[in-house]
């Protein structure tokens, strides 16, 4: 048996880190909102005949091997950590090999690793015939992560690898609620310009620094995030009636308050970036993920989306040909 499975990275508009649990809590009202976007990652299982278990990682040129199931258990340094811990959950009773990629550039900040974590665990769910329903499967790919990068994660990294398209996240007290911006996907298309600026300097830098700082009561962080709270709510409704310009103002607002809630979520150059693009054509402009250096995100006028790609090119970034992922997870199986 052959099962792939397929699911894409993501973007965030606004109010992300509030989906880390219990920040949301502490924000009534909170959402977060993000797109799905058409770079990939995959999980491929194919089964063997004895109980030999091969772990391969495409994109980082590395594979593992144990005898069986038991030894992989035991074993004190897994090198493809996410696949080990995911096999370790699901606990398969025969030998295979399970082989990744990605297409999400190092530290890209746009969910590479859980996208991964939900193809993973969603192939593995159907290889070991667990029937874990697609909502169980992103709280197991969440805690699973946690477990590899030993904080605590967020939420809504999960959500555009499901289910594609434009979400947005309600958190509160009752959990999560994920729901379907109704947003012309081909207008976004020319609206928006994703630019990769490299992998972050400091690989340190995180959401959790800022989640202990909340945590541990410091007002200014608790007055950014109601903040950001605030620009979260408009963002959805500003995409939900087509109004593109509230929405770039509303991006230029939310990159302003998370940048007080964490300096180093920002680069000279993608200070230089955002300051010399917006007399191409951009609205409005954030970092995507935790920052520090990976890709940064622009709305632009609907005419000025070559304009703005060429001009980030000549300033040093990468630009990346994408578009909103219009469907989420995918998964086939073959004899």
């Amino acid at each position: 048996m052959k099962i792939v499975c397929k699911a894409p990275c993501r973007v965030d508009l606004a109010g992300g880190t509030l989906d880390i649990w219990p920040l949301y809590l502490y924000h009534p009202g909170a959402v977060t909102v993000n797109f799905a976007v058409d770079r990939y990652t995959w999980c491929a299982i194919e089964t063997q005949r004895g109980p030999e278990i091969h772990l391969r990682s495409r994109d980082l040129n590395f594979s593992e091997s144990y005898r069986s199931f038991e030894a992989l258990r035991q074993a004190a340094r897994p090198t493809h950590l996410l696949a080990a811990l995911a096999v370790r959950f699901f606990e398969p009773k025969t030998g295979f090999t399970l082989e990744t990629h990605s297409e999400s550039p190092a530290g890209a900040g746009i969910s590479g690793s859980s996208a991964m974590m939900i193809a993973v665990c969603c192939a593995l769910n159907r290889f070991t015939h667990s029937g874990y329903s697609l909502e169980k499967l992103r709280e197991i790919a969440q805690n699973i992560e946690a477990q590899m990068i030993r904080v605590p994660t967020g939420a809504q990294d999960y959500y555009p690898a499901m289910y594609g398209r434009v979400s947005a996240l309600e958190l509160g007290p009752a959990g999560i609620r994920r729901s379907s911006i109704p947003v012309d996907l081909d207008e976004l298309n020319q609206r928006f310009v994703l630019a990769y600026t490299g992998a972050p300097r400091n690989s340190g830098i995180n959401n959790w620094e800022v989640t202990k700082a909340h945590i541990d009561g410091k007002p200014g962080v608790h007055r950014n995030f109601e903040q950001i709270t605030s620009i979260a709510v408009a963002m959805r409704a500003a995409l939900e009636n087509g109004r593109w310009d509230e929405a770039g103002r509303l991006l230029r607002d939310e990159w302003t308050h998370r940048r007080k809630n964490s300096p180093g979520i920002t680069t000279p150059l993608i200070d230089e970036l955002i300051q010399r693009s917006r007399r191409a054509g951009v609205v409005g402009a954030k970092v995507c993920g935790a920052g520090g250096g990976g890709c940064v995100l622009f709305l632009v006028e609907p005419d000025a989306k070559v304009r703005v790609s060429e001009l980030l090119s000549r300033g040093g970034a990468t630009v990346l040909p994408v578009k909103v992922a219009r469907r989420g997870m995918t998964i086939q199986a073959s004899p």
